[in-house]
């Protein structure tokens, strides 16, 4: 059996609500394929959201890792690239925690590739009319520290795991002026990147991340 571990966030600063854990708790709630979907909700704060991740990691052995974020501001679903080994916060977490220019992990290398098929990813959701693009930054705030951190934990080991970003709802507070998708076309979105990552061929995944 197939496992597939999905997580997200609590909310954070201005933000009431945060789609991405409401997002991946509904693909796993709603799953109509063979595999098992499960969930993990973790805290916006540097290193403690890694370490629960991993935690999960170490307990399910999953064959996929897919971690989900809310990028405010964005108006599409976008699969990260690239995981820096860089914290460095724009504003504090929320254990009130503010780095600047500290490393995820000391003497880990400088950046780690995704090994999602992140064009894949993006074809499938615009096929089926949704907005998506690659991003080629998941910044430097706790959403890029779990990014790495998982990254840095599964390089070389052939498991498949990346980061998906997510814009705000309109239910999602502290978006005014900003775009905001509605949560059941984020919903959408995740459930083709996982079953789009599930179907892509892992050698077609890794040339995808190695050349692009």
């Amino acid at each position: 059996m197939i496992t597939v571990l999905l997580s997200g966030f609590e909310p954070f600063a201005e933000h009431t609500r945060n789609p991405s854990w409401e997002a991946v708790e509904r693909v796993a709630a709603e799953w109509d394929g063979t595999e098992t979907l499960v969930t993990v909700q973790l805290p916006v704060e540097f290193g403690a959201a890694a370490r629960m991740l991993l935690d999960a990691v170490e307990q399910l052995s999953p064959d996929l890792v897919v971690a989900v974020g809310l990028a405010a501001g964005r108006d599409a679903v976008t699969p990260e690239r690239i995981a820096m080994n860089v914290r460095d916060g724009r504003i504090a977490d929320n254990a009130g925690y503010l780095p600047v220019d500290e490393p995820v992990v000391a003497e880990g290398p400088t950046a780690h590739w995704s090994t999602l098929p992140i064009k894949a990813i993006v074809g499938a959701l615009r096929q089926h009319g949704l907005p998506a693009a690659v991003s080629n930054t998941a910044g430097s705030f706790v959403c890029n520290d779990v990014f790495y951190a998982l990254q840095n934990a599964f390089d070389g080991s052939g498991i498949r795991s990346g980061f998906i970003h997510v814009p705000a709802t309109p239910e999602t507070g502290g978006t005014d002026g900003l775009p905001t998708l509605p949560l059941d076309t984020i919903v959408e979105g995740l459930r083709l990147a996982v079953r789009t990552t599930l179907d892509t061929p892992t050698d077609a995944r890794v040339a995808e991340g190695a050349t692009h």
